[in-house]
């Protein structure tokens, strides 16, 4: 039955390539949003996972970065790093402020960093230098073009004038960006001198994360402490639960249509061979052999869409970055998974619809072509 449908499937170009392609175009829709929220909740923690650090301290009961303040008194920073297993320690100031140049004016969170930072500064340097000095700041690249701003050019940033020596990738998500600042900058500007907003800690090799976390609990008081998926979780659970409402309307909207559209084409597509059905059923075929070809045509046409579909969205996530969109596309597993099994279960229910219709066929009234 499976070589029969693929037979009768192909027999007919065009009917195949309307079909697959309306499938193709529903499930392009479901991929890509997916994608979007998917590439989105991964910048959010952008900054977080490449930092570099193993371990984040903060300010008692301060468990993100995202429209949080953290401050700590400087010698927490000498007791973490006489904890056993730490390594190094790096502190690193915050704020969200704008970069403010010409009449542009773009949100981004500002990293004050020592001149000798280990952990915490920009990963990914497109030009210039990776460490600012004094009166200078390193930008994503994305945001510094869209702005009309290169090296060497100044912005404004906590209403000082800096310049832009360094451009790095992956710093900007559709809402703000990273920018980097000395911190010796930063604590003129906002008066924070002897005290720093998050502790970043990398620990020895062969130490585990979550024990050396442990120990600098129990050893340090008045601080937040969390490992980086910790904090990186923390994160993206703030955000979400700030735009989840949004997020899940949007998505389910999306998802819905999708899989209606899906389902209409399976629908039509099946009605629309139904002479040939009866053909077979005028030749001997039996009910339980059309119910296993229409079904096999069915996922055979559903396959083709998702391949295509995916395809294009794959295609998508490797255009848009180079068109300096700031917007990231990431297709996850989870994501493959849980489209390509709605697709196939709707599929075979919008196939099993007319099934009736196309099991009650007299071949009589096929071969007289009504």
């Amino acid at each position: 039955m499976i070589r029969l449908a693929f037979r009768n499937l192909f027999h007919n170009k065009v009917r195949l390539v309307i079909s697959s392609g309306g499938v193709a175009l529903a499930l392009l829709l479901i991929l890509s949003l997916d994608a979007i929220f998917t590439g989105v909740e991964k910048r959010i923690t952008a900054y977080i996972e490449n930092s570099g650090a193993d371990i984040w301290v903060s300010q008692e009961d301060v468990f993100n970065m995202h429209m949080a303040s953290s401050s700590l008194p400087d010698n927490v920073a000498r007791k973490v790093k006489a904890v056993l297993g730490v390594d190094s320690v790096s502190p690193i100031h915050y704020l969200a402020n704008n970069i403010i140049a010409g009449d542009e004016r773009n949100l981004a969170y500002v990293i004050g960093l020592t001149e000798d930072a280990e952990l915490g500064g920009p990963w990914s340097i497109s030009a210039g230098r990776s460490l600012p000095d004094e009166d200078e700041v390193i930008m994503d690249r994305g945001v510094a073009e869209k702005s009309g701003i290169g090296l060497g050019d100044e912005v404004e940033i906590l209403g000082k004038d800096f310049t832009v020596v360094g451009l790095t990738e992956g710093t900007s998500s559709l809402v703000n960006s990273i920018a980097f600042i000395s911190m010796k900058d930063f604590e003129n500007l906002r008066k924070n001198y002897d005290t720093f907003s998050f502790l970043l800690v990398k620990v020895r090799d062969g130490q585990s994360p979550q024990v050396v976390a442990e120990r600098i609990k129990a050893q340090v008081r008045d601080v937040t402490v969390q490992t980086r998926d910790q904090f990186a979780g923390q994160e993206r659970k703030v955000v979400k639960d700030m735009s989840t409402d949004l997020v899940t309307i949007m998505n389910l909207i999306g998802f819905l249509i999708g899989l209606a559209v899906l389902a209409l084409t399976v629908y039509t597509s099946t009605l629309s061979r139904r002479r040939e059905y009866g053909m077979l059923k005028a030749l001997g075929a039996r009910n339980r052999d059309l119910y296993l070809t229409v079904l096999a045509q069915a996922m055979l046409s559903v396959v083709l869409g998702f391949l295509f579909g995916l395809t294009i969205t794959v295609l998508l996530t490797l255009i848009i970055p180079v068109l300096g969109v700031n917007l990231t596309m990431v297709v996850s597993r989870v994501s493959l998974l849980k489209v390509a099994s709605a697709s196939l279960i709707l599929a075979g229910i919008s196939a099993m619809i007319p099934i009736r219709q196309i099991a009650g066929l007299d071949p009589v009234m096929v071969f007289r072509g009504r």
